[in-house]
């Protein structure tokens, strides 16, 4: 089993691994294998949703692993159309994932658009009972947030959102940074060309792929990042890329892809 290091984040109850591996459109069926070689590969955070609809498959992987509980990074998301049944939706993930807690659970999308404090303060009360570690939110505004923290006094520990190269946002990074929240981004190469001359060039000096430079990128700047892939070479490379040290120079290229 590859164990490549855990460069990490601070969290409520712990540390999370800025490389994550993402499981969306991972069919129930597809996810143990998946998921599996996540692990062999030295993935420690996994990431799945009940929207998913693979929890089940994804737990019976961190069953079959034989890895420690306190080893493993675990997420998930309540939808937005679950918003009033909160309890019993963390109550099923757990059921589903085979887990006594999370590690980080998420409110999906804001609900019916908005920051929904109520639900929220439901979250805050899972934590409470023990059910998670950390809570967060995901596809949030700033100004969402700021409406969560007001209404509760709690701060969310991490926004997932879209994120890459060509996304970045300096005001949304730093506005997430000044307020404690940790910056997770989904999808990190469906924006980005994979063939652009930066990345390549980029690619070329580190004998390595554009992939892994945008995934070196997001662990540069203490983002979390979690690439999805369900074959098992593509697994590994994407995981390497964590390990790949980018100059300051390489980075502020990088993020003149969003210019």
């Amino acid at each position: 089993m590859t164990d490549y290091a855990q460069p990490s984040v601070p969290v409520t109850g712990g540390s999370m691994p800025l490389l994550g591996f993402g499981t969306w459109q991972i069919e129930e069926s597809d996810a143990p294998a998946a998921v599996a070689a996540a692990l062999e590969a030295g993935y420690r955070h996994i990431d799945t949703a009940t929207g998913y609809r693979n929890q089940r498959g994804v737990g019976k992987a961190i069953a079959d692993s034989g890895l420690a509980r306190e080893d493993l990074f675990v997420t998930t998301k309540l939808p937005p159309d679950n918003a009033d049944r909160v309890r019993e939706t963390i109550e099923e993930s757990l059921d589903q994932l085979g887990l006594d807690h999370l590690d980080l659970w998420l409110i999906h999308w804001p609900p019916n658009g908005g920051a929904s404090p109520e639900v929220w303060q439901q979250l805050v009360e899972a934590q409470q009972a023990g059910l998670t570690k950390a809570i967060g939110v995901s596809n949030y505004s700033l100004d969402q947030i700021d409406e969560l923290i007001q209404a509760t006094g709690a701060t969310p520990a991490v926004n997932q959102i879209r994120w890459s190269p060509v996304e970045f946002d300096r005001t949304v990074a730093d506005g997430l940074r000044d307020r404690g929240v940790v910056l997770e981004g989904y999808s990190p190469f469906k924006a980005s060309n994979l063939q652009d001359p930066t990345l390549v060039e980029i690619a070329e000096a580190h004998d390595a792929d554009a992939a892994q430079v945008i995934v070196a990128w997001h662990v540069a700047h203490q983002f979390v990042v979690i690439p999805k892939s369900s074959n098992p070479d593509r697994i590994r490379s994407n995981a390497a890329g964590a390990t790949l040290e980018l100059s300051a120079d390489e980075i502020a290229r990088i993020d003149g892809l969003a210019a």
